[in-house]
């Protein structure tokens, strides 16, 4: 019977699993979309039970698919991936007791603006990261305010429910994201648990991403006992999944937001973050995007399209956006802007300008804001490696490699998050992996274009946004 690690990726808008051999196979998959609601402007929430009921729906048609029983396949163990950011409250019982409060929800920038220099200085130091909205733990202050809870980052979530409600665990990956993890220490920091008002008590305890996060109990489909061996928060099973573990290489993610990693050999207190933690730490500079695939989404809405498949269609239409710029701000922007009051635009549009023009500049507008980032990246980039589900686009990659002006690789496995953290939980088990040095890639170079002009007329746009 052969063996498979049962992968879970959980994401913004759809929960994911794989059976995954040692060797890197995919023996089946499932999927299942999550609900999100906007009660609010700036206000993104989704519901708990709901993506527990997603995630069993996707491991219920993956284990279909793939035949787990007596003829079929054996789970050796469980690996998981999630969205990041994104805070549950529950209680002692297991039931949540509020909304989940999505990473891309600003209701608490506010709250962020007022706190003193002095704890963003803090933050920093400890962190790598900056006080915004964006982060866990302005939202577990806002949740705990309203319940006495447990809180946590989606993994722990789910490994609570995994675990038949037993365990309160995180990964240190998805800790390093909460804006209260001392990435030097590897562990939680008194001081910035002080300065948010989140009790410890209330927050899991931190392992180390391959350290073992207890096992199934009471799950429908899954027999009681098996391992939770390996965690990862989804950029950074991204970038393991694309064996980017080496100080030059850059990777980014094309999901709902984005995110642009690259590794370095050590903590620097900006813009910095904990990709994993196993026998040491592996940091990584990394600057995260609020709306790339979801401004596609959005545009494809705006035009009366069907899907994001048909705005890109349209745009490869036209030769270029003519002018036409998409300032996607519509929660603010993120790296390295970083300003939560701007807001979206759509400028140089004239009497000539049609939808195809519009649906151009939303695919130029994702490619831009990565730009943003490598920017800002010290030394020369000599190529990217690209996944998430827009990379599927010839348009979006062939356009990020002309605004780049560097080459562009996209995986042949664009969600690439569950191969990630399967290989980490490979490992683990014992198993010698190296299966990225196997993956396929598609090749984008950058074509002669008139890139200087365009950057600038971007960044002109993003200036007249900013508050």
């Amino acid at each position: 019977m052969p063996e498979a690690v049962l992968s879970v990726d959980q994401g913004t808008t759809n929960s994911k699993a794989a059976l995954i051999t040692a060797d890197g196979a995919v023996l089946a998959t499932g999927s299942s979309p999550v609900g999100l609601s906007t009660p609010q402007p700036g206000w993104v929430e989704q519901d708990a039970e709901d993506i527990w009921q997603s995630v069993l729906k996707a491991i219920a048609t993956c284990l279909s698919a793939g035949a787990v029983g007596a003829a079929g396949v054996e789970i050796v163990g469980i690996a998981l991936s999630t969205q990041r950011e994104s805070v549950v409250g529950w209680d002692r019982s297991g039931r949540p007791v509020g909304p989940v409060l999505g990473w891309q929800d600003v209701r608490t920038s506010s709250w962020c603006a007022q706190l003193p220099s002095a704890v963003d200085e803090l933050v920093r130091r400890r962190t790598g990261l900056r006080v915004d909205a964006m982060f866990s733990a302005p939202k577990m202050r806002w949740l705990l305010n309203r319940a006495d809870a447990y809180v946590g980052t989606v993994d722990s979530w789910l490994i609570h429910r995994l675990t038949g409600c037993r365990e309160h665990l995180t990964d240190a990956g998805n800790a390093a994201r909460t804006l209260l993890y001392d990435l030097l220490a590897l562990d939680w920091s008194a001081e910035l648990l002080e300065a948010f008002g989140v009790p410890r008590a209330a927050l899991g305890e931190v392992r180390p991403s391959d350290a073992g996060f207890g096992v199934t109990k009471g799950v429908p489909g899954l027999p009681d006992g098996i391992p939770i061996v390996a965690v990862l928060a989804d950029s950074h099973a991204a970038m393991y999944g694309q064996g980017c573990t080496r100080t030059g290489m850059v990777k980014a993610t094309y999901g709902t937001g984005s995110s642009v990693m690259t590794p370095v050999d050590e903590f620097v207190p900006s813009g910095c973050t904990l990709a994993w933690l196993t026998d040491r730490p592996v940091y990584a500079l990394e600057g995260n995007i609020v709306s790339s695939g979801a401004a596609l989404a959005w545009t494809a809405d705006l035009l009366g399209l069907p899907d994001v498949g048909a705005l890109m269609a349209l745009a490869a239409t036209v030769a270029s956006a003519e002018g036409v710029v998409l300032v996607p701000a519509f929660a603010g922007l993120g790296a390295p802007h970083w300003d939560r009051e701007a807001r979206a635009a759509l400028t140089g549009m004239s009497s000539s300008t049609t939808r195809a023009h519009i649906a151009r500049a939303a695919v130029d507008a994702v490619a831009h804001q990565i730009c943003d980032i490598t920017d800002t990246i010290p030394g020369v980039l000599t190529s990217l490696r690209a996944d998430g589900g827009a990379t599927v686009s010839d348009l979006l990659m062939q356009t990020q490699a002309d605004l780049l002006g560097a080459p562009v690789e996209a995986a042949d496995v664009p969600e690439i998050s569950a191969l990630g953290t399967a290989e980490l939980a490979w490992t683990t088990l014992g198993a010698t992996t190296n299966w990225s040095e196997h993956r396929t890639y598609r090749h984008f170079t950058p074509a002669a274009t008139d890139r200087t002009n365009r950057r600038a007329e971007w960044a002109a746009a993003v200036r007249a946004t900013l508050t």
